[in-house]
């Protein structure tokens, strides 16, 4: 078994056990936060999920005494899996209102959700790649114990990629040291990853 699969396993079975007392989560406005720090940093802890607020790069041996932020991809990932429930809503109305408010706010988000939800079952990390001009970047252990070797960018299958997207994201993934991903979804749902990498003639 290697490094990804032990990591993998360790994370399936933390996720399984928050079945049993799942973590509570509110919709202030738009945003899934979960307003108790102590069991939002229980759920960092176990796999990088959310993120305490106004922290940008949160250390995990200190505790944070803030509310912790959900990305709608997170907060529908946890729901699905039952490690997650909302205050006052139920777990199918939540799902279908996350659904909604993420679809108006993320570009093609049914496709990118596919390609997180892919990512986080194969064992990785995933945390958001803005920063870095993608849409997810990719961990193996988690930011703050090792750099995201790949950075991902989503295309859906009515997307078409340019020469000039190519280079673009190329040189920014090469610049920081990381693979360029494209992750592209079929109409099926079946997702073919591309991995490119540069390389001196």
């Amino acid at each position: 078994m290697n490094t990804l699969e032990k990591l993998k396993k360790e994370r399936e079975e933390k996720l399984e056990k928050l079945r049993e007392n799942p973590i509570e989560a509110m919709l202030v406005g738009e945003v899934p936060l979960i307003t108790d720090y102590k069991r939002g940093k229980e759920l960092y802890l176990i796999a990088f999920f959310g993120n305490p607020m106004g922290v940008r790069k949160p250390k995990l041996d200190i505790e944070y005494r803030v509310p912790y932020i959900l990305s709608y991809y997170e907060a529908l990932y946890l729901l699905e899996k039952g490690a997650l429930t909302f205050k006052n809503i139920d777990r199918n109305k939540a799902i279908e209102k996350l659904w909604e408010i993420a679809k108006s706010k993320i570009e093609d988000f049914e496709y990118k959700y596919i390609v997180y939800k892919d990512l986080r079952e194969r064992g990785y990390v995933v945390r958001p790649g803005m920063k870095f001009g993608s849409d997810f970047a990719v961990y193996i252990y988690g930011p703050g114990i090792d750099h995201a070797p790949f950075l991902v960018t989503v295309f859906s299958k009515n997307q078409r990629l340019t020469g000039i997207d190519l280079i673009r994201a190329g040189r920014l993934a090469n610049s920081v040291r990381k693979q360029w991903v494209i992750a592209s979804v079929e109409g099926d749902g079946l997702i073919r990853y591309y991995v490119f990498s540069w390389f001196k003639l």
